[in-house]
């Protein structure tokens, strides 16, 4: 069935709902958050069409959601939430995406910009060499199986434990680094020996470390308690568990293929393929989601750790310690209480290309931000804005707690390949101060600003909307691709 723009209930400005009763194997409505010029533009692909499919799954609760960035993906669209029941609903591996806990980590240095600018082209070329990146690549620990197991099981604060870290890294990262229903027996050899040595390395695609500066401030208050102030260096690290959640979602996907007929589950599209959360297929799935989840907290930390002594050995004591502000999960699914019809309801969210913008005073965030709210990190394309939100009260009840996760794509990388040369971004780029290190030339071009939204567009949606609220604008200065 053909969906128009007149098939929606305009709601607000920036809240859009596509009802129930739309299409007869819905099971709730789907909800869009996105101004006139970004809904236009998510009619261009499946994105749509996957939102609805979405809507059909078992135990599927109160609504679907979509994210201003949201483009088609596999399965769920990239910018979806979907909750479901817990432990009667599903759980989808497309409702989370093949790279697991694809998240970014924000730096804080007390550096200001024009402190760091002479020594901005050193210290691009000496994080260029500290980061492994491209597609397997290895990075600098090998793990052996002992090993390896620990980083699935304890995540992050195994790492800290082991040197590549301080205590209170741990206070600074959603769910603490770990998710503790991970059980490395639930990942196959085959994805542990794809991620055997790709701890500490950034991998292609969309992934990068980017150092920036502090442009503008939105919102002082937040701001301070934050730790964020203008012409500050900061730095972003967005990658995820590589090519061993790759191999995770592959084989459990081909599993929930197979075992649909055993639990009489039909659905419109294979890519939606579930278990019920409560059976052993279910079951295992999400305990080597969670070791994969794990992986990539543990892949973040080390990352950093690379970073920070890149940084002294950069800057020497003058550059001062980076400190984590927050570092959030873009592909993950978590049991969590939301207030369902006036009841609180314990769900599986799923959030693929979402981030999650939990408000004050929510028991998950520790004490260092319960009087704020969560720190949300979006990342813009190459070249583009990033931003600092804050999470919100009205997000809890809005949309599962979540928000965007960056600008999305408006086009495919090969589209982007045929219309764009990477020398010539990389030298306009440079026109604007950007410093650019890239093992491939064609790859930037997959990557440049024209192949994604607007992140301007997208994050004032989001603040406009009250699921995030502004509080810092970013503009790169150094970017490092793989």
């Amino acid at each position: 069935m053909t969906i128009s723009q007149n098939d929606l209930i305009k709601i607000n400005n920036y809240l859009w709902e596509i009802p129930k009763s739309f299409r007869p194997n819905m099971r709730v409505p789907a909800r869009i958050f996105a101004s006139q010029k970004i809904l236009e533009s998510i009619f261009l692909d499946r994105t749509l069409e996957q939102l609805l499919n979405a809507t059909t799954l078992p135990g599927i609760q109160k609504a679907v959601y979509l994210m201003p960035d949201a483009h088609e993906g596999y399965g769920f669209p990239i910018g979806a939430v979907a909750a479901t029941a817990c432990p009667e609903g599903v759980i989808s591996p497309g409702g989370i995406g093949y790279d697991i806990n694809c998240g970014v980590r924000l730096l804080l240095s007390q550096f200001s910009y024009q402190d760091l600018k002479p020594h901005l082209k050193v210290l691009a070329d000496q994080l260029y060499r500290a980061i492994p990146s491209g597609v397997g690549r290895g990075g600098p620990v090998k793990l052996d199986t002992k090993r390896l197991d620990e980083v699935l099981k304890n995540g992050a604060p195994y790492l800290v434990t082991q040197g590549y870290g301080y205590q209170d890294d741990i206070d600074h990262i959603e769910s603490r680094g770990a998710l503790l229903n991970a059980d490395p027996k639930a990942v196959s050899e085959h994805a542990k020996n794809r991620g055997r040595d790709q701890l500490g390395t950034m991998g292609a695609g969309n992934h990068f470390v980017e150092v920036a500066k502090i442009e503008k401030i939105f919102d002082n208050k937040h701001a301070k308690e934050f730790g964020v102030f203008t012409d500050q260096t900061v730095i972003l690290i967005h990658t995820g568990s590589r090519g061993l959640g790759h191999q995770v979602a592959t084989d459990h996907i081909k599993l929930m293929q197979n075992v649909m007929p055993k639990y009489k589950i039909s659905l419109p599209d294979r890519e939606l393929a579930c278990a019920p959360f409560s059976s052993k297929e279910g079951q295992v799935y999400f305990s080597a989601m969670a070791a994969a989840a794990n992986f990539a907290w543990c892949n973040r930390q080390l990352i950093t750790w690379e970073v920070r002594k890149t940084w002294q050995k950069t800057l020497g004591q003058s550059g001062g310690r980076l400190s984590i502000l927050y570092d959030v999960a873009h592909n993950i699914a978590k049991i969590e209480e939301h207030q369902i019809e006036n009841q609180k309801v314990k769900v599986i969210v799923h959030r693929k290309g979402a981030t999650r913008a939990f408000g004050p005073n929510h028991p998950e965030l520790g004490p260092i931000y319960q009087s704020t709210g969560q720190p949300v990190i979006i990342p813009g394309s190459m070249g583009s804005a990033s931003y600092v939100l804050v999470g919100t009260k009205e997000a809890m009840s809005r949309s599962f707690g979540s928000t965007c996760h960056g600008a999305g794509r408006c086009m495919s990388r090969h589209e982007a390949k045929k219309r764009i040369s990477g020398l010539n971004l990389k030298a306009e780029l440079a026109k604007e101060d950007i410093i650019v290190q890239s093992g491939s030339i064609r790859g930037l071009a997959e990557e440049a600003p024209a192949a994604y939204k607007d992140i301007d567009d997208v994050v004032d949606v989001v603040d406009q909307s009250g699921i995030a609220k502004k509080v810092a604008y970013l503009k790169p200065v150094i970017v490092i691709k793989g």
